[in-house]
């Protein structure tokens, strides 16, 4: 075969192979694209369907603690059977610009939500109320009147919370407990820190969790006193630990609020000119179960917070005082008083006196006054 025919003859074998390479090259193409498109399909229909609500079930609570992120949010979601896939909901919430306002609570939410409107809910921070105990500490109460009220009420184990009272420990970021001193005459650690007041707390709240609320409340008080307070404090060179068991007494000897700030007063000026205190609710305390009245056999009980045998203040506060009490304590009515006696006539008001004489004299007209 000549060569002219050698060529003709492979441009003919070329001719006919072209096509042939052609429509496997098409085929590729078009293999590859469905297999993309079948892949893309199957994405979309995976997020399409992972985006759709749960089936529908009864209410469940969902509670989303304080700091928690959207993320995490959307774990919980998951969890509890809210969302399909917490994977998807996290792309989804970014693609909405959502999550950054939920809020911390108790929800109510039921499965077969739209997501949409769980978002909703979360960002409006519709939370239910959450169960509750209330309480309240009438003021003057000691720390073992405080546990017989809670231990009857069923709130705590007295036996714990009277053991957590003895502890030395920090109580979270409160700080007026910080001040109690160091020392083995306190005959219970936090007496007079657990400050009166109503409260409602979570129903499952521990001792501990009960303390600390007490102890907290007693700083939120202290931040309603007159600005420059704690200037007074040094001004009468007393510390706050001082200033509470001045105000504890202050609340245990008085009942009408506009002889708080006199009797404070006369604690003051016995104080300052060397007198013993002799405060009948002192020496009550250290009896630890109140009598209607004391006797004279009373009076020598041995107790560092027996104020007829040791002077100046007692070691600590001998109850939970109030504000009002407090404040008396810190502002004080000047007077030359040294002495007050309850009338006898019901008003439960004093007879004040500046001589032990005069105030001899007072304790025969109440006497006298007695119904």
């Amino acid at each position: 075969m000549d060569k002219s025919s050698q060529q003709a003859e492979q441009q003919d074998r070329y001719s006919r192979q072209g096509p042939k390479r052609s429509r496997i090259t098409l085929w590729v193409i078009l293999s590859l694209l469905g297999i993309m498109i079948i892949g893309a399909g199957s994405v979309v229909l995976y997020v399409w369907s992972s985006l759709q609500p749960t089936k529908a079930g009864e209410v469940q609570r969902l509670e989303v603690p304080k700091g928690t992120s959207a993320n995490e949010v959307a774990d919980l979601l998951e969890q509890q059977g809210m969302i399909k896939n917490s994977f998807i909901f996290k792309y989804y919430l970014k693609l909405k610009d959502q999550g950054g306002r939920f809020q911390a609570g108790i929800y109510e939410l039921s499965p077969g939500m739209d997501n949409d409107a769980i978002i909703a809910k979360l960002n409006a921070g519709d939370t239910v109320a959450a169960e509750t105990i209330r309480f309240t500490i009438p003021e003057g109460y000691t720390v073992l009147q405080i546990a017989d009220k809670l231990a009857a009420e069923k709130l705590i184990d007295k036996e714990k919370f009277i053991n957590l009272v003895a502890t030395q420990k920090i109580w979270g970021d409160a700080e007026a407990v910080r001040s109690i001193p160091e020392s083995d005459k306190l005959h219970e650690r936090l007496e007079g820190y657990l400050f009166p007041e109503t409260y409602e707390m979570k129903i499952d709240s521990t001792e501990e969790d009960i303390i600390n609320r007490m102890v907290s409340e007693l700083d939120r008080k202290l931040a309603e006193l007159p600005e420059g307070w704690l200037d007074v404090l040094d001004e009468r060179k007393i510390t706050f630990h001082d200033l509470l068991t001045i105000a504890s007494l202050v609340e245990r000897e008085v009942v009408v609020d506009n002889e708080r700030a006199l009797v404070a007063g006369v604690i003051y000026n016995r104080i300052a000119d060397g007198m013993k205190l002799q405060i009948d609710a002192t020496v009550q305390y250290s009896l630890d179960k109140p009598k209607e009245r004391l006797y004279e056999k009373d009076l020598l009980v041995d107790s560092p917070y027996n104020t007829y045998k040791v002077e100046g203040l007692p070691p600590g506060p001998i109850a939970s005082p109030s504000l009002a009490s407090i404040q008396a304590a810190l502002y004080p009515e000047d007077s030359e008083y040294f002495f007050y006696v309850t009338k006898k006539d019901g008003s439960q008001s004093h007879l004040f006196a500046k001589t032990y004489k005069e105030h001899l004299r007072n304790i025969e007209k109440s006497n006298q006054t007695a119904g």
